[in-house]
């Protein structure tokens, strides 16, 4: 299926010019603020792929898909070494956030960095929203898409940029430097960006567009290929016991936008302490706190998975850490 889908992408990259060169990963909602696009656990079961993300990046776990269990282990150990910044031969709950974090932040660095390079900046070093018009749906100014126009059924898509664009403007002058491109790309990121983060999960939940997102949205967005009729997955039981006790706290049976502010930014979760205090609690077989070498080695597939991550480039840029 994911090879249909890109070979009809390409199909349409090649075919009309006018077509959007818009990147998969800005098209995508961004659902919550999370160390990985892959859900913790998925159908009531513990889900390695996030743990894979958050410990090595989003783009450095492709690689490990070339690598042996044998080749993945030995550049484990070698992250390891990089990570025991004290060299006492441990990895602590803190120099384990300290490396979770760093890499979150090496991937929007590197992110901003990748599209920043498709635009022409170098006379002010700051993109007009006409240039990202341009670059992205192949229009420029010529004011709001017409039907008729060739990028008419992008529409609602442009408007979404602009709002967002827009609350990442701090100065309100039509361009983006470099720091505010990088809010517009990952606004989950960013404080003042966080109210779009909320009001595009609504405008995506919220089928019936009363403003709130019920059980029945909430569960719909993820049983999106479920088919009416068929029986609900056990898992299903569980969401929607979450839905009634903990995300709607005013128990009106829906979400509204305060709710939906909770449940994918809370502001008292921290994801990187959190994932520290998982991958330790899962590898620390003498319970001290703390991981040794071999502990993580031995817990190898937790934490890189064999065939399962990149890590090539971490090897490379992570001096710096």
């Amino acid at each position: 299926m994911m090879q249909c889908y890109t070979f009809f992408l390409l199909i349409i990259v090649v075919v009309a010019s006018a077509i959007p060169t818009k990147a998969d990963d800005q098209k995508k909602r961004v659902k919550e603020k999370s160390l990985s696009d892959e859900s913790h656990s998925e159908n009531g079961e513990h889900n390695s792929d996030y743990d894979h993300e958050a410990f090595l990046g989003k783009e450095e776990r492709q690689t490990f898909d070339q690598l042996s269990p044998e080749e993945s282990r030995d550049r484990l150990g070698k992250i390891i070494e990089k990570i025991d910044k004290n060299s006492d031969g441990f990895v602590s709950e803190d120099e384990l956030k300290d490396w979770i974090q760093y890499v979150q932040k090496r991937y929007i660095t590197s992110d901003t960095e990748r599209m920043w390079k498709d635009y022409d900046v170098s006379d002010t070093n700051e993109i007009t929203w006409n240039a990202y018009m341009k670059r992205t749906y192949g229009y420029g100014d010529a004011g709001e898409p017409k039907e008729g126009d060739a990028v008419y059924e992008y529409r609602d898509m442009i408007t979404r940029d602009k709002r967002r664009w827009q609350r990442a403007d701090s100065n309100n002058d039509d361009k983006l430097t470099k720091e505010e491109f990088s809010n517009f790309l990952h606004p989950e990121d960013a404080e003042h960006m966080r109210e779009i983060v909320v009001l595009e999960t609504l405008e995506d939940i919220d089928k019936d567009k009363d403003g709130f997102i019920s059980v029945e949205e909430y569960i719909g967005d993820m049983l999106s290929d479920h088919k009416k009729g068929d029986p609900e997955p056990d898992w299903v039981v569980n969401e929607r016991k979450q839905f009634t006790d903990y995300r709607d706290k005013n128990k009106d049976g829906k979400m509204d936008k305060h709710e939906v502010m909770d449940w994918i930014i809370p502001a008292d979760y921290d994801h990187s302490s959190a994932e520290s205090k998982h991958l330790i609690y899962e590898s620390d077989k003498d319970k001290d706190g703390k991981l040794t070498k071999q502990e993580i080695l031995d817990k190898h597939d937790l934490f890189v998975g064999s065939q399962a991550t990149d890590f090539g480039e971490a090897l490379t840029r992570h001096d710096e850490f």
